[in-house]
């Protein structure tokens, strides 16, 4: 096995390629659970995001457009399940799967005509002086936009979650939805809005899946990407920078079991494949051993109003 062959910096620049996908959608599904509802359906919200992206940018040949209307529309379909959990008061974790049942046969359907065809994919966006440091600038600040956007986002989200009265709003109805509906807050309206967001996050992830990542459609692209960043709210306790921390990690693991297989590992190809997720695993676990770690108190319930 030749390790010279692994470029240090080239990994690293490439491990923040792979995480990006699951930090968008990460970093929405916290804002969600933190308001106190838990959206299975980040999958399905992916996988649409991805092939609208991806149809919009093949047909306008401009890749943004592809991300702004993947964020839309992923929006528009958390919708279907902000509706059917907060008003008619459907059970949260059947009504996640089946959105991501429905998200997953949808984008086949809209996908088939484009299978195979390459789209256009953002340019990277050299950040001045930065990028001209000798190994750092190339690693680190010479990459596209939405790698920037990711990174900002969670610093607002961790910034608004902390810092702003609404904010304070929907971790007080995450905690105790009872008690903020009592100081006259608007429950079911703070959790829409949050399961929008966590929509709208979920279809940038999903859009640069199919227009960065790999610039192509491919039926079911997203891989269980949705399904990790499940599992890495869980492992970043619910905070916006362990999410970050989390998304690195499994996109470097992601991305080192590649240059493994390409420098010729002993280890056979298909344990280096599911080595990503059997970390993924073994992590929430040992997580899970350790009991409550953060959880919002009132996550998964439904919310009936008193009065």
């Amino acid at each position: 096995m030749d390790f010279s062959s692994i470029n240090p910096a080239l990994l690293i620049a490439s491990l923040m390629v792979s995480a990006t996908p699951i930090l968008l959608a990460a970093i929405g599904e916290a804002v969600v659970e933190k308001s106190g509802v838990l959206n299975l359906g980040v999958e399905g919200m992916m996988i649409v995001g991805a092939v609208v992206g991806f149809i919009v940018a093949v047909n306008t040949d401009t890749p943004l457009l592809g991300f702004v209307c993947a964020a839309i529309i992923s929006g528009i379909f958390s919708i279907i399940f902000g509706m059917l959990t907060q008003y008619l008061k459907s059970n949260q974790v059947a009504t996640g799967l089946g959105l991501t049942l429905v998200g997953l046969g949808l984008s086949a359907l809209l996908g088939r005509p484009y299978e195979g065809m390459k789209s256009p994919t953002l340019k990277a966006l050299e950040i001045p002086f930065f990028s001209d440091i000798p190994v750092l600038g190339k690693m680190l600040f010479s990459h596209d936009l939405m790698i920037y956007f990711s990174i900002f986002l969670v610093t607002s989200v961790w910034w608004f979650l902390k810092y702003t009265h609404a904010g304070m709003v929907l971790r007080a109805v995450g905690e105790n939805h009872d008690a903020a509906h009592a100081l006259g807050y608007k429950v079911v309206r703070v959790r829409m809005l949050a399961i929008m967001f966590g929509g709208a996050t979920s279809g940038l992830g999903g859009a640069y899946i199919s227009l960065a990542r790999v610039p192509q459609w491919t039926e079911g692209m997203t891989a269980g990407a949705g399904w990790i960043a499940l599992a890495i709210v869980v492992f970043a306790s619910w905070r916006p920078w362990r999410v970050l921390f989390g998304a690195y990690i499994f996109g470097g693991v992601t991305v080192l079991q590649l240059n493994l297989q390409a420098a010729g590992a002993s280890i056979p190809v298909e344990y280096l494949s599911m080595s990503p997720y059997l970390i993924t695993i073994v992590v929430l676990v040992i997580i899970s051993s350790r009991g409550n770690q953060g959880a919002p108190a009132s996550l998964g319930r439904p919310f009936h109003a008193s009065s």
